[in-house]
């Protein structure tokens, strides 16, 4: 029963990271944008664990760029929100083995911040490739390119994982007590 509802409360999550991703966003000038799905992505990864945390979030945010419009971030998405919710429950969980309760915030702040750390830089790599890839092959002119290109985007990558930490530190009580009434309850 514990499995069932871990898998209803991954696709629950997989559906709230896609609603705050595809729903509510902020446009930014180098044509993406802001959201609040980050704080979901980081979640997700922290209640339900790497393995159903990083599906959810990869899954949900995979979502929310094919049917927003983004078809060549799709799978790229998937895997760096996946490993964003990966890398923070990891270091969550190991945080907690040293920090008990009244640390969770703690834990819940440093462990978010690698995680979006590690989601700016998956994303300014990934752009750097597909410039270099769409102007005709990855050589060292389309790489610096690409860099040049790709560089805007680490500020505005910034400012949404940081919302996202942010808005992530203010839902986790909330979701965590969710969470513990149904999920581990009879």
């Amino acid at each position: 029963m514990k499995n069932t509802k871990k898998l209803i409360f991954s696709a629950l999550l997989s559906a709230l990271t896609f609603v705050a991703t595809y729903v509510i966003k902020l446009p930014t000038p180098t044509f993406g944008y802001i959201h609040p799905g980050d704080a979901i992505v980081l979640l997700s990864g922290i209640l339900l664990g790497p393995l159903y945390g990083s599906l959810a979030a990869g899954f949900g945010s995979m979502l929310a760029d094919l049917l927003g419009g983004y078809l060549t971030y799709a799978p790229a998405t998937f895997v760096i929100k996946a490993l964003t919710a990966l890398i923070a429950a990891f270091l969550y969980e190991e945080f907690q083995k040293f920090w008990k309760e009244e640390k969770k915030n703690a834990s819940f702040l440093i462990s978010g911040t690698v995680g979006e750390l590690f989601m700016v830089l998956g994303y300014f790599l990934y752009e750097i490739f597909l410039l270099g890839i769409l102007s005709g092959g990855l050589n060292s002119a389309s790489v610096s390119a690409g860099i040049v290109a790709a560089a805007p985007g680490i500020v505005f990558n910034i400012v949404q994982g940081f919302f996202g930490v942010v808005l992530g530190a203010v839902l986790r009580p909330i979701l965590t007590s969710i969470l513990n009434k149904t999920l581990y309850s009879n």
